[in-house]
């Protein structure tokens, strides 16, 4: 049950963060890469807060990286 309520509140807070409308671009990848990476890693560590936010903190540099490969694509 604790692995259950755990998982929810990750996708609760991913969810809530792809709706932030202010954001730009590369905020927003950014923050859908350590949103996948924390889902990631609490899965892949069975439950594990550290492994969640290990993941986020991976998801953020895949994140910001695609952004910058998108950005170098489109000039």
């Amino acid at each position: 049950m604790n692995h259950l309520i755990k998982l929810t509140s990750v996708g609760v807070l991913a969810a809530a963060l792809s709706a932030c409308g202010s954001l730009d671009k590369q905020e927003r990848r950014v923050a859908k890469g350590a949103a996948i990476g924390a889902v990631s890693g609490l899965i892949l560590t069975g439950g594990e807060m550290t492994g969640a936010l290990a993941g986020a903190a991976a998801g953020g540099v895949a994140g910001h990286q695609y952004d910058r490969h998108q950005e170098k694509k489109n000039r």
